[in-house]
């Protein structure tokens, strides 16, 4: 092979080693792991697909599985879209809106302690969420937020959305500034107003960026943890546990990281499907939207 043809493979041999190292190795490692019964105490034993088989017999996997898929229902598509009229509200060129783009990113670099932190005490029982609605009269009594099981995952939910929305916004920032200007003055020429441009000129352009919003959005969503580690613990009664809080309890309190790395592969195999989905139909959407 000739020097010209080597030295890409050389450029990419640092990036190749460092992902085999840290996310193929790991990945194969745990794959063979699922068909074990290991402990981390005593040497791996290999009993077939019994791990595979006591996950589908367990009633709390089918449950913490519904919920992470409620949670990929719900909390994607409003990441997908608040943060595009986000967007458009800080693209404008007015004074002063370089600290409007800043405050809408602060969620996203602060830590999710102090986030979850901040969070349960505004939906204490006490906490400023109940005080404001009870002063509008909207509610009777304090709503028990984070320790009802009807209301404890929504409130999580939330609280994944509004730490979310300013990383989205910037990559259709991104996108929204690629749109070419001459495109609304030629808009704003045919009569179109502000809403028919956003339909017919902005969506579709940033038909690429929504793609990919929507595979990191829903990638984060089946792995979601910090903010239910840190906020509920998995509780009540479960109620705001998901798959990955689920494996991290198997493997790391319950010492069965056999059985873990198994639910492990399950979520992999999962989180593969819908991002393979998510781009072949956002694909056909964007062929359909310029054809």
């Amino acid at each position: 092979m000739k020097q010209g043809k080597i030295t890409p493979y050389l450029f990419l041999l640092p990036g190749c080693i460092i992902l085999g190292a840290f996310i193929f190795y790991p990945m194969l490692q745990a794959i063979w792991l699922s068909f074990t019964n290991y402990n981390m105490v005593t040497e791996a034993e290999f009993i077939g697909t019994e791990n595979y088989q006591n996950l589908f017999e367990d009633e709390l996997f089918w449950k913490v599985l519904g919920q992470t898929l409620l949670y990929l229902i719900l909390v994607v598509p409003a990441l997908v879209i608040l943060p595009i009229f986000i967007a458009i509200l800080v693209n404008q060129q007015i004074r002063g809106i370089a600290f409007f783009r800043s405050a809408y990113y602060i969620p996203v670099v602060t830590s999710m302690v102090v986030v979850g932190i901040t969070w349960k005490w505004v939906y204490a029982d006490q906490g400023v969420l109940n005080y404001f609605l009870e002063s509008l009269g909207i509610i009777g009594e304090p709503v028990h937020w984070l320790t009802s099981t009807s209301t404890s995952i929504f409130a999580v939910m939330a609280v994944t959305v509004w730490k979310g929305l300013g990383y989205y916004m910037v990559i259709y920032l991104a996108g929204l500034q690629a749109i070419p200007g001459d495109l609304y003055e030629a808009a704003d020429i045919d009569g179109a107003n502000k809403w028919k441009q956003i339909i017919h000129i902005t969506i579709p352009l940033l038909m690429p960026s929504i793609m990919i919003v929507t595979i990191m959005s829903s990638i984060s969503a089946m792995k979601v943890f910090e903010e239910i580690y840190v906020m509920t613990g998995g509780g009540p009664l479960n109620s705001t546990k998901t798959l990955v809080f689920y494996i991290y309890q198997e493997a790391f309190e319950n010492l069965k990281m056999g059985y873990a790395s198994a639910g492990g592969v399950i979520l992999f195999l999962i989180t593969l499907v819908f991002s393979i989905l998510n781009i072949k139909f956002m694909n056909k959407r964007e062929t359909a939207m310029r054809g």
